[in-house]
């Protein structure tokens, strides 16, 4: 337990240092040309077949370019096939709860224990990035789309299989290649470990730390009667997803910083009033930036984040601009907070090697 005393001894500093790090590049212009790609030809396919209230079952399918950026090839392709299941699946069963009378609970109730799940999935699968964060914005995000039925589920789970099975086909393209022209094609290392026990990647109490700051942080929006509670639920993960409360700290901090300097920027794009076109570029453009950044700086890359959600909504059902700013402000604010809490409560959970 020295290692974690040390660190939670020397927090200020731990915090005021990474606060303001930037990592190394690290090749991160690939995957956001992946993510970029991945998320242009579908939007653009809607855009042209006069569909954009699809827009957000798209955006959810190309999530899976963002995973395997740590990966090559074969064992990307691996990770990418899985990624796409869950995340075909989350919109589906989103969609499903949508058509409820009174979503919003259920949906709530459901992207807890969900969280908890997927990330056993991504630990034993060693998921890059890790985490429930995008497949709980999958389900939540489905769900909280207007006038659901049935009919609109078989829809979105169509849709996003699409864009995910593109996404998958995206980041294949450079072993087809190597293939085509005959070069060797490396493996790449897969380390799968679905052990439950102390000591392993797949860790029942970090289950319930996603569990109950998701279920807490989504009640809370709801009872201050925000009109995007999956917002607060996704924020939420960020802090609790770390190995120790100081880094989870620095990340909430990150998260809250972004978005505010984020929703300004929003604010400024939104009162130009950009044609589905523009906002179409828009969102590439800042899928571009944020995918270039968030290995580097999670804060810096909020700020390209935070109008990418933003126009996302506003292109599949436009809100009342100051509504939408201000629900994402507080949403993000309030869940980040609650995972902080969550992630100081629970801070003795921690694995020791962490």
């Amino acid at each position: 337990m020295s290692a974690q005393r040390g660190s939670d001894g020397h927090g200020g500093v731990f915090w005021r240092e990474s606060l303001l790090a930037f990592g190394p590049h690290a090749g991160a212009h690939r995957v956001a040309i992946r993510a970029t790609i991945s998320t242009l030809v579908p939007l653009a396919t809607l855009l042209l077949i006069g569909r954009p209230e699809w827009a957000p079952w798209a955006a959810f399918g190309a999530f899976t370019a963002l995973y395997g950026r740590n990966r090559v090839h074969l064992s990307r392709l691996t990770m990418q096939l899985t990624a796409a299941g869950v995340l075909v699946t989350m919109v589906g069963l989103g969609s499903l709860v949508a058509t409820l009378p009174m979503p919003t609970w259920p949906m709530i109730a459901a992207g807890a224990v969900l969280a908890g799940l997927i990330s056993i999935i991504s630990d034993a699968e060693d998921w890059h990035p890790p985490g429930p964060l995008f497949a709980l914005f999958a389900f939540s995000g489905s769900a909280s789309l207007p006038g659901g039925t049935l009919a609109d589920a078989g829809t979105a789970t169509v849709v996003a299989a699409a864009s995910a099975a593109f996404a998958v086909l995206v980041g294949s393209t450079g072993t087809a290649i190597r293939r085509a022209r005959g070069l060797p094609t490396p493996r790449g290392e897969l380390t799968r470990d679905w052990t439950l026990r102390a000591g392993r990647r797949v860790q029942l109490r970090r289950v319930a730390r996603y569990a109950i700051g998701v279920l807490l942080a989504g009640g809370i929006a709801v009872l201050l009667g925000i009109g995007h509670p999956y917002w607060a639920m996704v924020s939420a993960l960020v802090p609790v997803s770390t190995p120790t409360f100081a880094a989870g700290v620095v990340r909430g901090t990150h998260r809250m910083a972004g978005t505010v300097l984020g929703v300004l920027l929003a604010a400024g794009v939104l009162a130009l009033q950009p044609s589905a076109i523009w906002v179409v570029v828009l969102i590439v453009v800042f899928t571009f930036g944020a995918e270039l950044l968030v290995g580097r700086n999670y804060g810096i890359a909020m700020i390209c984040i935070t109008p990418l959600a933003l126009l996302a909504v506003h292109l599949a059902t436009p809100t009342p601009v100051e509504q939408l700013l201000v629900d994402r402000l507080v949403e993000s604010v309030v869940g980040a907070l609650v995972g902080i809490v969550v992630g100081f409560a629970t801070r003795g959970w921690a694995p020791r090697q962490a």
